[in-house]
């Protein structure tokens, strides 16, 4: 059910073999599962993602389900008790449904807009605040995403995450596993058919210690934060890469106004107005179409801060269900707490 890079995600900068190559196992997670009789029917574990519009989450509570938080419970330097935590099964489950940009046709091209952005953002808490350990709180949904023999019905997982690490790598990290959520009704009376409850059996919330390691600083001119950005790569690649930088870092308000002035000037961006992200919170988006991959890049920005809300990675061709990560929470502090901004 969860491969080398889902289980990489989730353990993040703790992956002790972050930077070593996995060598495949004898047994595939079909085989395995086909082995346990875990289901009536062959599963094939896929990391497609083929929605063509940005999908939004219509249920509003998310209850812990069954995933890749049991491979690191036993690493774990702590895990609360879940005994009262309901089973996803017990609950209808997520539906996701599409939502159309305020520009969905006609787009105009990103860069005014966002050099109108840049220029008049304001300050978030973290901009006066200093503190030991940079912290975010972060969600992401469609990593993996589990799909039926016959290719009909898909079911995505979703995990939820709170980081918080010091200048030298070291921290903290607590992941829990949300419930599973899926594109129509049909795959969620499907997947609720063909596994057994037991298998979404919640894990509960896992907190791993960060060791040491390699964190670069932030860059602070333009010139090595394009670099960063992979700007010579294009548009792609720099969707992917301002994700990661505002996912790792407390993104000071100048540094988030420049990073919006490099992005205008990348060609390819097109403005998609107002949006709102899964968290119900509004935003302006921007979008970027690779034809040659078949795919579109879409960030969603905060409209006064300028802070990333949102990214996600859809397929142009096709409807299913999209890998989107969604950052709730940036800031610094000296505790393992959340900062109160």
């Amino acid at each position: 059910m969860f491969g080398e890079q889902p289980t990489r995600t989730l353990l993040g900068p703790a992956d002790p073999a972050r930077d070593t190559a996995v060598v495949p196992p004898r047994l595939s997670a079909h085989d395995l599962i086909e082995r346990a009789g875990a289901a009536t029917e062959p599963l094939v574990a896929d990391h497609r993602v083929r929605p063509t519009r940005r999908l939004v989450l219509t249920v509003g509570t998310l209850t812990v389900a069954a995933g890749a938080a049991a491979i690191l419970r036993d690493i774990a330097a702590s895990t609360p008790d879940t005994s009262k935590i309901p089973s996803p099964w017990a609950q209808p489950g997520t539906v996701l449904v599409p939502v159309a940009y305020q520009f969905d046709t006609d787009a105009s091209a990103a860069g005014p807009h966002l050099r109108a952005l840049a220029g008049r953002l304001v300050d978030v808490g973290h901009d006066n605040r200093t503190g030991r350990y940079t912290y975010h709180h972060k969600k992401v949904w469609g990593d993996p995403v589990m799909t039926s023999a016959d290719g009909r019905h898909q079911m995505a997982f979703a995990t939820e995450m709170e980081v918080w690490q010091a200048a030298d790598g070291s921290g903290r990290q607590v992941t829990t596993q949300l419930e599973p959520q899926f594109p129509d009704r049909e795959s969620r009376e499907y997947w609720q058919r063909e596994l057994k409850p037991d298998a979404a059996t919640p894990a509960g919330s896992v907190v791993v210690p960060l060791p040491p390691s390699d964190v670069p600083p932030l860059p602070t001119d333009r010139t090595r934060l394009s670099g960063l950005l992979k700007v010579p790569l294009g548009a792609g690649a720099v969707s992917k890469e301002v994700a990661t930088l505002f996912g790792r870092y407390a993104v000071p308000r100048r540094i988030r106004a420049e990073v919006l002035r490099i992005l205008a000037d990348v060609p390819g961006f097109l403005w998609r107005g107002r949006v709102t992200d899964r968290a119900g919170r509004p935003g302006v988006a921007v979008t970027f179409d690779d034809r040659e991959h078949d795919g579109r890049s879409l960030l969603i920005f905060d409209p006064y801060t300028g802070e990333l809300l949102a990214h996600e990675r859809l397929t142009l061709a096709g409807t299913r269900i999209s890998a989107y990560l969604a950052i709730l929470g940036a800031g610094r502090t000296d505790r393992y707490v959340r900062p109160s901004d």
